[in-house]
């Protein structure tokens, strides 16, 4: 299957997740290295760690990464945080790459890992964001599921093949409860902690003084038992909250904007 048909050099818009990455393999293996250029945006909604396992995947798979500093925290609607907010950080980012990575770099093309599930998804405002800015979506026309595409990871032997998913913090803040960077630093601590006592997907849902903690089911009851228990609250104290709550839900994808976009 041809993936990038009439494409000679492609940007990739690059996090390091399972989707983006094995967009960034399959370009390299079907266009080469030399022609493609991985492309991260860099602000207080990318944890520190997750922009260095970014680095590193494209170490992996052999490709250098151009970082372009974006600014949707300017933005007065990103900030109200309503259920587009992912349109405004889209915009955001494939703004900043026509600008400053296209014509640098000789892009004919630039191109963003959604997939075929994410495609039919009605939480996924960035897709009309990457519409607008003529961004192509290669595994989602070529029907590739996230079970498919997880697949393709391990056949490249991806080092995130097996990553949980990992969307920006500012989809830990309540829709219509503003975004700041205060309250993006909060989450980055109380998550990077959560990760520092050996939980790997998780999330921290910001609700003012409470901090919602999201975990697989298999992972509950460890964290509410001793000795975990105590340092999980000592963490979500640290980080600034007053109160941690660990909701039995376990982690729930699109938990503000689903119920908000099916209502409509």
């Amino acid at each position: 299957m041809d993936f990038f048909p009439g494409v000679g050099r492609l940007g990739v818009a690059f996090s390091g997740g399972v989707d983006s990455s094995v967009l960034l393999a399959l370009a390299v293996r079907d266009l080469g290295r030399d022609r493609v250029v991985a492309v991260l945006g860099v602000s207080p909604s990318l944890a520190a760690d997750e922009r260095e396992a970014a680095h590193a995947v494209a170490r992996f798979i052999g490709v250098a990464v151009v970082e372009v500093t974006t600014f949707e925290g300017d933005r007065d609607a990103y900030r109200a945080n309503g259920p587009d907010r992912c349109f405004h950080c889209k915009d955001e980012l494939f703004t900043r790459i026509a600008d400053e990575v296209v014509t640098a770099y000789r892009l004919d093309a630039v191109a963003y890992g959604e997939n075929a599930d994410d495609a039919q998804r009605p939480d996924r405002p960035g897709s009309r964001a990457a519409t607008q800015h003529r961004v192509l979506r290669p595994l989602a026309d070529a029907g590739l599921d996230k079970a498919a595409v997880r697949r393709l990871a391990r056949e490249f032997a991806l080092p995130c093949a097996d990553k949980p998913a990992a969307p920006c913090l500012a989809s830990r803040i309540p829709h219509f409860q503003p975004v700041s960077r205060e309250k993006l630093a909060q989450v980055e601590r109380a998550e990077a902690a959560l990760r520092g006592l050996g939980f790997q997907d998780l999330r921290v849902r910001h609700h003012g003084d409470v901090a919602r903690i999201e975990l697989p089911p298999a992972d509950l009851v460890r964290a509410v038992a001793d000795p975990l228990r105590a340092e999980v609250h000592k963490a979500m104290l640290a980080a600034g909250f007053r109160f941690a709550a660990v909701d039995v839900a376990g982690v729930q994808s699109g938990a503000f904007t689903l119920p908000l976009v099916q209502r409509a």
